[in-house]
């Protein structure tokens, strides 16, 4: 990989290409949910209802039941863990990429971790042949029997019997059953799919389906380097430019497999503000033209807000506490001209209102755009209330009763 930067591409530039790229701008958002998946690269599904509105916020006329058409009766996107053992939607054409790599990654490190702890807890003195015969009953019953929630196979299957215990001596510990973790074994390696949602598109009710039903045949895993190649590639196009540690993060790899994906796609180094490399795509080093001033809202652990490690060019430091938890989850965000300026929460009869972080009111301009966007989303809506399991200190202190 080279090291000389090729130009410098500053802070400004960069919310110039979020703007665009993430179809987040007003003038432009994309058509539909497959054009806003794309835009992405992938959609956060770790909460359902994150899909939707991410959707939302770069589409028009986009309701609901059109996010649910292309995931459950198109299957144009399909939900698969991948990077960093997340959830994620996925256009179709980009599975095979995710499986060879990122996904086969969660899925070697699920089954040592399974088959450890079932030793541990005394499930069975072999975890890895438990963690066979587990798997191999559910894929049998679901061919036998067709899509079942997860509840139904702990019913109806005795090999998924056992439980694990977490958290000993903490106040978040307890027991946890095995079976939803050897269900997430499965989906890791592409033989079972989260398919038709049996509650509202808010919640998380999927039915598991064999893969090879819900697609109409098997996906075809790329070789480890090639999958993390086109994942990177579509990354850059999205993300660019972004630095070797945001690559890596993203991708919940080493730094080794970062900078051999950067390499196998070509990708040039520029140079950052603060003094770091970023890396874009080669036919993209021309300079990105600025944007007029914009607003929006994005859901908790939108992919915009979570796409870097580095989040400088568009947070201010001060304000992490206020957005993010712990962790590096982000809960809701509002955005005003490329840069993370508060929250948006929900009142008892769904509206939504904009929530300022402390010291980040960015001026008359942006909060009356704000209040579009915040009743534009109400509308959307019709009522409906989301519910986070990743809530910022920022919505938590704006909860409204």
């Amino acid at each position: 990989m080279s090291c000389a930067p090729v130009r410098h591409v500053d802070d400004r530039e960069r919310r110039a290409r979020l703007a665009r790229r993430h179809a987040v701008h007003p003038s432009h958002r994309v058509q539909d949910t497959v054009a806003a998946t794309r835009a992405m690269t992938v959609l956060h599904a770790t909460e359902a209802a994150t899909v939707h509105l991410a959707v939302h916020a770069r589409t028009e006329g986009t309701g609901p039941a059109d996010v649910d058409r292309a995931l459950y009766e198109e299957r144009s996107v399909v939900k698969q863990l991948a990077m960093r053992r997340t959830l994620f939607v996925f256009p179709r054409d980009l599975l095979p990429a995710a499986l060879g790599s990122a996904s086969a990654r969660v899925a070697a490190e699920q089954r040592r971790v399974i088959a450890r702890d079932v030793e541990a807890q005394a499930v069975a003195d072999d975890g890895a042949a438990w963690l066979e015969a587990a798997g191999g009953a559910v894929l049998r019953h679901l061919a036998e029997r067709g899509p079942l929630p997860a509840r139904q196979l702990r019913e109806d299957l005795p090999e998924l019997a056992g439980t694990t215990t977490y958290g000993l001596g903490k106040s978040y510990g307890g027991t946890a059953p095995l079976a939803p973790r050897v269900l997430t074994w499965l989906g890791a390696q592409g033989l079972v799919v989260r398919g038709a949602n049996s509650g509202h598109w808010r919640l998380s009710r999927p039915t598991w389906t064999l893969t090879t039903d819900w697609l109409g045949g098997a996906v075809e895993p790329l070789p480890a380097e090639e999958g993390y190649a086109e994942l990177v590639r579509r990354w850059l196009r999205t993300f660019g430019p972004g630095t070797v540690e945001d690559v890596q993060w993203w991708l919940g790899s080493t730094k080794t497999a970062a900078r051999a994906a950067l390499s196998a796609v070509g990708a040039v180094p520029v140079g950052l503000d603060g003094g770091s490399t970023g890396w874009l795509l080669p036919d993209d080093v021309d300079p990105v033209a600025d944007v007029e001033p914009w607003a929006a809202l994005l859901p908790t652990l939108d992919p915009t807000t979570m796409g870097w490690r580095g989040r400088e060019f568009y947070l201010d430091p001060a304000l992490t506490t206020y957005l993010f938890d712990t962790n590096g989850n982000a809960g809701t965000t509002a955005w005003w001209g490329g840069r993370l300026v508060g929250a948006w929460v929900q009142d008892e009869d769904g509206a939504v209102r904009v929530v300022l972080a402390p010291g980040a009111d960015p001026g008359a301009e942006a909060r009356a755009a704000l209040e579009v966007e915040a009743r534009r989303l109400t509308r959307w809506l019709d009522g409906v209330r989301i519910s986070n399991v990743y809530s910022s200190q920022l919505m938590k202190g704006a909860a409204l009763p």
